[in-house]
């Protein structure tokens, strides 16, 4: 049986003001003493979808009425640990992060436990320890739909590369498997090289400039993220494969963020497919969930009133799984998957600017 959230209210619609951007240590939206003190660690600034986020937070931050304190721990769980000290010495009352390695965090959560600081991780699901909320899409579900795009376009046969993110995250690994697991079920005629690029440009284009020169009649790329964007259709292009899609040698590429560069690409012929992850929704509910937090709210299992479900990852682990569309070019229906358009003003990578 489906079990309501316990709690369904809404956030207020935002305003159409420019969107803010903040990096390293922040300052608060307003010095008000009445206004909850909350850090935000961002956990990287060297991609198109987190420095989106990044642009998002303050704004979400001023409408729910929340003080903001921000870091960034470039990638390195270091960091964000020295950064989660410092937010401790400042007085938060909660944390928002997105922990890249999701089992190197476990003591910096149950410290924070312990100091009573509510923690919503954005993204990625720490392998162990407490957590008030999740705020993640389903990544299972990126890899799944990123297979019936590619089995569907190369009508179950033929080679495809899969450029895998960190396998030291839950999104690495979730996506690895579910892409892995639907192509052995639904496309067994297609053979899967998987390339561990630990979220890497440089490395992806590498790896894959390698398997095409091995393997030339490779017809299909499903990109675990925009990390590989540019430098996967720097060497399509070498290779004289960047070409229309009604062109025999076109090769299929399947993205995962859906940033605006993406979007244009879809458009453009360049890539065929992403699935949107959304940046905007993960600032939104994480400073959401933290403000509940802070004011004593809980939550259920069960569907939310913002096109998403709540699910028990574990003992004292919820995850609100938001929404997170496949986006092609017709908006058309793959191996039961339905997607929208690329130019659909209700996609995040469209409203930007």
């Amino acid at each position: 049986m489906r079990l309501r959230t316990a709690l369904c209210s809404a956030v207020s619609t935002l305003s159409a003001l420019a969107l803010l951007s903040a990096c390293g240590s922040g300052s608060t939206s307003s010095s008000s003493s009445d206004k909850p003190l909350v850090g935000v660690d961002y956990p990287r600034s060297d991609t198109d979808f987190w420095n989106s986020y990044i642009k998002y937070t303050p704004q979400y931050g001023k409408e729910l009425g929340l003080d903001l304190k921000t870091t960034n721990s470039q990638n390195d769980v270091a960091k964000l640990t020295a950064n989660a000290q410092t937010f401790i010495s400042q007085g938060v009352k909660g944390l928002a992060m997105a922990p890249q390695d999701t089992a190197a965090i476990a003591p910096t959560l149950a410290q924070l436990e312990a100091k009573k600081i509510p923690v919503v991780t954005v993204d990625t699901r720490p392998d162990t320890g407490k957590v008030f909320m999740v705020v993640r899409a389903d990544n299972r579900a990126y890899g799944e739909k990123a297979c019936q795009y590619l089995g569907t376009k190369l009508g179950g046969k033929g080679k495809v590369v899969m450029l895998q993110g960190g396998l030291d995250s839950i999104n690495g690994r979730d996506r690895t498997e579910a892409f892995n697991d639907c192509m052995k079920k639904n496309y067994p005629g297609i053979k899967v090289f998987g390339e561990a690029t630990n979220w890497d440009g440089a490395v992806a284009a590498q790896k894959l400039q390698t398997d095409l020169t091995a393997h030339p009649d490779i017809k299909g790329v499903y990109m675990q993220s925009s990390f590989a964007l540019s430098g996967t259709l720097q060497v399509l292009k070498q290779k004289g494969l960047l070409v229309d899609p009604k062109d025999p040698k076109h090769v299929f590429v399947v993205s995962n963020d859906g940033i605006p560069e993406e979007l244009k690409d879809i458009a453009a012929g360049k890539i065929d497919a992403t699935v949107s992850q959304p940046a905007d929704l993960y600032a939104k509910y994480a400073l959401y969930y933290l403000k509940a937090a802070i004011d004593g709210k809980t939550f259920k299992p069960g569907k939310t009133d913002h096109d998403s479900t709540i699910i028990q990852v574990r003992e004292g682990v919820l995850e609100d799984q938001l929404s997170a569309p496949l986006v092609t070019a017709d908006g058309g229906t793959y191996g039961g998957v339905s997607s929208v358009k690329s130019d659909d003003k209700s996609l995040w990578g469209n409203n930007l600017g």
